[in-house]
């Protein structure tokens, strides 16, 4: 019986970490990884070519970004996913948990804006297009916490708790779109709350801080229902292959447990990087301020030294 499409063997040997991160490339996200990666590149070189600096730390975040998308999506992982609901779990928390804030701390999309060049006028280039998306009504909806929560928690509950999991994970296709789904959500999700990049909605930072916890509690208790779970209540994952030696029930428990664990590490994650954005945003508008006084003194000691000249040359 084969519930992954992909024409997966069921003569898998037993799940260890050496065979898990073997390589086993999917030939779409090898490809889009790829490209990311020679893109992101590609501006970095141009903005250094024309002496801007680009800080290295985005850089490293963006790569380490999609080296862990290459880690669920082009390793053994994504081969035991398809029948080990363990397995595909770690790779679901990955992709739509860890990737996402990873990539969002690169500022791809504020590089992009930099790298591109502008279109002469009148005309619509590539970074023309950019901007008027990202200001369009359409980003406003797509980034905004009533849809961006109720979407974060629906992708687990409304794909696992119902037949659509099972559809999308019996073709190769159906596989790909679902993982592309939970890398695309966990962007428009940590996006207002930690992007770099500009966008449509940048709420204050305690507001941020508000929405991230509003949406981890469900994936906290999603786990724990997998966990407390007496019964398989996924099929793809009801009769695993003989040659894993695993209990579909107790491979469900651990499930659980991983996405129950997991929904701590993004929310320390993204606290660390709020309040270093919180402490460089602090220091900027004391810059600014100090900055802003030193000009005002500057007029106040010129005019003060006005007054002294006119008064001395009244007294001459």
């Amino acid at each position: 019986m084969d519930h992954s499409g992909h024409g997966m063997m069921m003569d898998l040997p037993p799940f260890t970490l050496g065979r898990g991160l073997s390589w086993s490339a999917d030939p779409f996200f090898l490809v889009a990884c790829l490209v990311g990666l020679a893109l992101y590149a590609w501006g970095v070189v141009r903005l250094r070519r024309r002496g801007d600096k680009w800080p290295v730390g985005r850089t490293v975040s963006y790569v380490l970004g999609v080296l862990s998308v290459m880690l669920v999506m082009c390793t053994g992982l994504n081969d035991y996913g398809m029948v080990m609901f363990s397995v595909h779990m770690v790779q679901h928390m990955v992709i739509s948990m860890l990737s996402p804030i990873l990539l969002l701390l690169g500022a791809p999309v504020t590089l992009a804006l930099r790298a591109l060049p502008p279109a002469g006028r009148g005309r619509k280039g590539l970074r023309e297009l950019l901007l008027a998306l990202l200001h369009s009504r359409y980003m406003r909806i797509i980034t905004h916490p009533a849809f961006t929560i109720p979407l974060f928690i629906a992708s687990l509950y409304a794909l696992y708790f119902t037949p659509i999991f099972d559809f999308l994970m019996g073709s190769k296709a159906g596989h790909i779109g679902m993982m592309v789904h939970f890398l695309a959500v966990g962007v428009v999700f940590f996006w207002p709350i930690i992007g770099v990049d500009p966008g449509p909605h940048r709420p204050g930072y305690l507001m941020r801080m508000l929405e991230l916890f509003a949406g981890m509690p469900f994936h906290a208790f999603f786990g724990i229902a997998l966990m407390m779970a007496s019964t398989p209540m996924v099929e793809t994952f009801k009769n695993p292959p003989a040659s894993l030696g695993i209990d579909a029930l107790s491979d469900q428990n651990a499930a659980g447990g991983i996405a129950w664990a997991f929904s701590e590490i993004p929310s320390v994650l993204v606290l660390i990087a709020l309040l270093f954005q919180w402490y460089g945003s602090e220091q900027r508008q004391a810059k600014r301020k100090d900055r802003a006084a030193d000009r005002d003194g500057d007029k106040e000691l010129e005019a003060y030294n006005a007054y002294l000249a006119s008064l001395n040359a009244r007294g001459n």
